[in-house]
């Protein structure tokens, strides 16, 4: 396979922005999974010491203050036990954050829905772990859990709320991912998210499945891609060796996208405790300060842990010497919670470096998320305005690529027109990645 040679963009030259937020807002919980990694609280009381409206108020103007156009996954635990969720979806609406709200969906109703919509969430995201009720109900632990869900997703496409699927990987399921892709696309959804389990929280006692169905249930999940290709967006979460699945079926695929240094935990994803404490990401446990004495843009910029997760020249092993480290770079958290060491190799890859030559493997950079938005070419105010509509770890990528695409044909000012000719093209030509993109391009009347 001939390797793609393209403008390398390394980890430690880039703007370390915050761009996505996953916030456990209670650990309050109706469900009892096994693999839970925050250990949620089964059908538990208020808690005194989860962050109170204001309090999450003042956390959201201080992301604001690192990225003002933040993407912010509210979540838990289950999200809706809070009686103040929808304030707090509005506020960071109005702030013109990007907000979903994940939760088990078992409390969706048409009423809670209405109301989520309203409060201006971009989405819901619910987990579907088998198609099969009673597997599914046995690993989130309550009965009917599954029937719920199901209830949730008809709900969900009366009321016009946009959702994803999301289905965590196990023994018990891996081989179920086509099916479940399949339900996805069926029911409406705009994407669907594989979770590879990381043994924290609940779930420490629990043992991952072995490398090898890991690889296997990555190929599978390329398979479900090119399948749906254009027609669903499907991820990989916490297996950032998936882009090294994707390149080598196809270098020069649209599905290589990611940030660059692959797993984003400290460079560009976060997460933040009920009680308030900020960690790098879900997985990781260790707090790096808590938001109530700390500011966030200080703990993000300046924390111990959070600089050194970014030094991805210091990882150890093979995902140092990996030729693919500029796109993977391994899961930190799971090399953590396996060694005791965030920069050892990630043990669930068996892949051994060297296989292309030992060179560097990067990505383009109108492939890479994550990008600080500069215009090197003359746009309409009204063509800039559609950026507002996509995600801000997505904007510099697009604005790249679109300006690529006027240098190509000698146009020297970027209209609405140029936008949507310029969008249009790339997914017919690579698929589209992104279910925002398609409404980016026709987006005249919203």
């Amino acid at each position: 396979m001939e390797q793609t040679i393209s403008p390398e963009i390394s980890p430690e030259k880039m703007d370390f922005r915050a761009y996505s937020i996953s916030w456990n807002l209670t650990k309050r919980c109706n469900l009892n999974c096994d693999h839970c990694y925050l250990d949620a609280e089964f059908r538990g009381g208020l808690k005194t010491d989860e962050l109170n409206t204001e309090e999450c108020f003042r956390v959201i103007d201080q992301i604001a203050e690192v990225n003002p156009n933040a993407f912010l996954i509210l979540t838990g635990g289950e999200p809706l036990l809070r009686p103040d969720i929808y304030e707090i979806i509005r506020y960071a609406a109005d702030k013109k954050f990007m907000v979903v709200l994940g939760t088990n969906g078992t409390m969706i109703n048409r009423v809670n829905a209405e109301k989520i919509k309203a409060a201006g969430a971009h989405g819901v995201g619910i987990s579907i772990d088998s198609m099969n009720p009673d597997k599914h109900n046995k690993f989130r632990g309550v009965e009917k859990a599954w029937e719920h869900s199901m209830e949730a997703f008809d709900i969900l496409n009366e009321v016009g709320v946009d959702f994803l699927v999301q289905k965590s990987v196990s023994d018990m399921n891996y081989k179920e991912i086509p099916d479940v892709v399949e339900f996805t696309e069926k029911i409406g959804a705009i994407a669907f998210n594989l979770y590879f389990l990381v043994c924290t929280g609940r779930g420490q006692g629990n043992t991952d499945i072995s490398n090898a169905a890991y690889e296997e249930a990555l190929k599978m999940l390329y398979d479900q891609q090119m399948k749906y290709k254009g027609k669903l967006m499907i991820n990989s979460k916490c297996a950032p060796q998936y882009k090294r699945v994707v390149y080598e079926n196809d270098p020069e695929s649209v599905y290589t996208r990611t940030y660059s240094g692959g797993c984003p935990a400290a460079t560009h994803y976060s997460r933040i405790s009920p009680e308030g404490n900020l960690t790098p990401c879900p997985f990781i446990e260790e707090s790096v300060g808590n938001l109530k004495s700390r500011s966030f843009k200080d703990l993000w910029e300046n924390a111990p842990l959070m600089v050194q997760l970014r030094d991805r020249k210091e990882l150890d092993g093979k995902c140092g010497s990996c030729e693919f480290s500029a796109m993977c770079s391994g899961c930190r958290a799971r090399a953590f919670a396996e060694t005791g060491n965030y920069m050892d190799p990630d043990p669930s890859c068996d892949y051994e470096p060297g296989k292309y030559g030992g060179k560097a493997i990067t990505l383009k950079v109108e492939d890479t998320l994550g990008l600080e938005v500069e215009f090197q070419t003359q746009w309409t105010p009204e063509a800039k305005g559609r950026l507002d509509r996509i995600p801000s770890f997505a904007r510099g990528m697009v604005v790249k690529g679109i300006e690529k695409f006027a240098a190509e044909r000698n146009i020297r000012i970027i209209d609405e027109a140029v936008v949507k000719k310029s969008r249009e093209e790339m997914i017919e030509k690579r698929g589209a990645m992104f279910p925002f993109l398609k409404k980016f391009i026709n987006s005249e009347n919203q």
